[in-house]
């Protein structure tokens, strides 16, 4: 069957992007974050936590420049 729309593949191993909220972190870390609402935790495909930023692009560029492909996740 042909795909009018092909996606290409890769072989990078994806991470999930997701939105969390400051309020979620623990105390001495949103205490480095003043004024900060939202951030972007980055997670490996099988859950693990491999990083958070303040950006969402930040995020994407990030997963990317380790070679993995980059997923949002709501």
């Amino acid at each position: 069957m042909e795909n009018a729309y092909p996606v290409k593949s890769s072989n990078r191993p994806i991470v999930y992007v997701r939105p969390i909220k400051a309020s979620d972190l623990p105390e001495e870390i949103r205490a480095q974050l003043p004024d900060v609402v939202q951030l972007y935790a980055i997670h490996h495909e099988e859950g693990e936590q491999m990083a958070v930023v303040t950006d969402r692009t930040l995020a994407f560029v990030m997963a990317r420049q380790n070679d993995y492909t980059p997923v949002s996740v709501h």
